[in-house]
Formats: structure tokens, C-alpha cells, sequence
């Protein structure tokens, strides 16, 4: 492995590490923005044009604020939670595929910072860590409101973790892998797999909305019942962390929804795009595609947030484990007749 090889995955890592960190802040302002639209309000719009410095005025707030940690006997583990909710909304970033290549020096550079066979596995993985993010935190605030919110969002999480999972096998079925790159691939010439797993898809979109701790499946940090959740004791930026960590698995689960089912960076045409623009301006414009896909489904997000109203918890669970788990099982079961029908 060269050095040049090196230095490029590097360069690429950080940047996209950027973009997500610039997206998760940016993401904050149009939430509010979207808030207030959907409720005839203006919204932000004091710091900058349309209020477009508010991210950046909220971080300077966050990092200014007085430090402040409770009276409890796990200070060391108190400051890991939000270390790993921030972590591990980054790390799913490795492999995904955010276009195909470009041609530059007469080199090519692929798009994606790693491609394993097993992207789908590894997701799932650090998805899974990231459950802890939220449980040690809230147990190391020593505040039963704290700890009750991390009991709430780990058994949410894990509960919808299943039905995902289970959402995600009929696709492996029908496209024979688990490489991020292989299932964009597949889906070029808008044979999406949206248009074959629709059942598959409205499962992992409502587990995306519970995974992510969005309404309405907040119920983790529902201020009417338990303060602010397992985030209550928190102040400054171990605060931010956890702000920055939902927004930014809102962005990385948008993409994940957008590569696996929405043909990832293919558009209509791209063929016809690589042979007479070129292979760098067919890429470029896959990637604009990618991300207007992307911001469809945060919109998407903040759009059910201001819209619907929270689940009660029992709602929750029952949703999970007698409306969804059943439901992808069955819709397996179909996926397999359908394949041996039609193969």
C-alpha cells in the first residue's frame, strides 16, 4: 500500500467527516426553519442572511457554556457517552458510496473511503454500538429521569433494530449482496429497489425514525414525562455531542435509505452522460443527485416531526413487535416465493 493511496483515503475520510459535521449543523437551522414554516412563523433570521450563521452562533453558545457534571461516581464514564453517540454517527460514513469515480491526473479516485463485502454487516455493527452512547450516559448521570430515558431509547433501539435487520434480508436476497457499491450498481437505469421492496422500505423508514430518536419516537427525551431524557444532566459541548450525533445519524440513515433503495448516485440518463460529458461531469452531477435525495428525506424527517404527534410507549413497542417484526417476516417470505417464481 503507497503512501499516495494513503494520503488520498485520509483526505477523503476528513472531508467527508466535514460535510457530515457541516450538514448535522446546517440541519439544526433547517429544522427550525421548517418548524416555523409549518407553523406560519420566520423562524431564525438575526445572525447572517436568513439566519444562515445561527449553526455556527449555537456552537460558539455550546462551547462557551459553564461545564458542569453532576454529583456522581462515574465522572470517567459520564464524559464516554457522548463521546460514543458522536463516534459512531460518524464512523458509518466509511462505506458508503457517495459516487463512482473521478478521473483526475490520470488517476482514478473512487468515492468511498473503504468498500468491504460486508458494508451492510458493518453498519449494523456500529449502529448497534451506538446504543451504549445513550445507556451510559444516562446511568452515569446518576438522575433517575436520566436513567429512565436510556432504558427507554436502549430497549426502543434494540427492539427496532430487529425489524431493520429484518427489512434488510429480503434486499440482500433479491441483490445477492452485502457491498453498499454492489447494491448501487445494481439499481443504474432506475432499477431502483424501491420500485421491488416497498413493504421493505416504509419498515426500514419507520425503524430510521425510532433508530434515530426522532418524533414520533422520541419518547428517550420526551420533556413532558422525563425532563429532557438521558441528556438532562449534560451542559457545553458534551450537550452539542449528542445534538450533533442525532442530526448527524438523521444525515448518515438519509443516505443509507437513499444508496439502498433510491439507486444511491444513479439518475436517469447517467450512461448517456459518461459518453458525451465525461466520466468526471457524470459523477459530479451523481453526486448532487445523491445529495438532493438526501436533503429529500431530511426534510422528510422534519416534516414528520412537526406534523405527528408522539406515540405513547406501549404504542412503541407494540408497533415494533406486532406490526413490524410479523410484516418483514412475511415480506421475506414473499421476497423468496418471488425469487423462485421469477428466476
Amino acid at each position: 500500500m503507497d503512501s499516495a493511496f494513503i494520503i488520498e483515503k485520509s483526505v477523503f475520510i476528513v472531508t467527508i467527516f466535514a460535510i457530515t459535521m457541516v450538514m448535522a449543523m446546517y440541519s439544526t437551522w433547517a429544522e427550525r426553519k421548517v418548524a416555523a414554516f409549518l407553523q406560519d412563523r420566520v423562524g431564525p433570521n438575526r445572525a447572517g442572511w436568513g439566519g444562515l450563521l445561527q449553526p455556527l452562533a449555537d456552537g460558539m453558545k455550546l462551547f462557551a457554556k459553564e461545564e458542569f457534571a453532576p454529583n456522581t461516581p462515574n465522572k470517567f464514564l459520564f464524559f464516554v457517552g457522548p463521546a460514543i453517540a458522536m463516534s459512531t454517527a460518524l464512523m458509518t460514513s466509511a462505506v458508503i458510496p457517495w459516487g463512482d469515480k473521478l478521473h483526475i491526473f490520470g488517476h482514478d479516485v473512487v468515492l468511498q473511503a473503504t468498500d468491504i463485502d460486508v458494508s451492510l454487516l458493518y453498519i449494523f455493527g456500529v449502529v448497534s454500538v451506538g446504543v451504549y452512547g445513550i445507556m451510559i450516559g444516562g446511568w452515569a448521570s446518576n438522575n433517575k429521569f436520566s436513567l429512565m430515558g436510556a432504558v427507554r431509547a436502549a430497549s426502543q433501539m434494540v427492539s427496532y433494530e430487529v425489524a431493520m435487520g429484518l427489512s434488510i434480508i429480503a434486499l440482500v436476497m433479491m441483490t445477492g449482496t452485502l457491498s453498499l457499491k454492489e447494491v448501487s450498481i445494481q439499481q443504474s437505469g432506475m432499477h431502483w429497489n424501491v420500485f421491488y421492496q416497498p413493504v421493505g422500505f416504509l419498515i426500514f423508514l419507520i425503524c430510521a425514525f425510532a433508530e434515530t430518536n426522532r418524533t414520533p419516537f422520541d419518547l428517550a427525551e420526551c420533556e413532558s414525562e422525563l425532563i429532557g431524557g438521558y441528556h438532562t444532566e449534560y451542559s457545553s459541548m458534551k450537550m452539542g455531542f449528542y445534538l450533533f450525533a442525532e442530526y448527524a445519524n438523521m444525515f448518515i440513515s438519509s443516505t443509507i435509505i437513499a444508496v439502498l433503495y433510491f439507486g444511491g448516485y444513479n439518475y436517469p440518463g447517467m450512461h448517456w452522460m459518461v459518453e458525451n460529458a465525461g466520466v468526471n461531469a457524470a459523477n459530479i452531477l451523481g453526486i448532487g443527485v445523491l445529495f438532493i435525495k438526501i436533503c429529500f428525506f431530511i426534510f422528510f424527517y422534519m416534516w414528520v416531526r412537526w406534523t405527528i404527534p408522539r406515540f405513547r410507549y406501549d404504542q412503541l413497542m407494540n408497533l415494533g413487535w406486532k406490526i413490524l417484526i410479523p410484516l418483514s417476516i412475511i415480506n421475506i417470505i414473499i421476497t423468496g416465493i418471488c425469487i423462485l417464481a421469477f428466476k
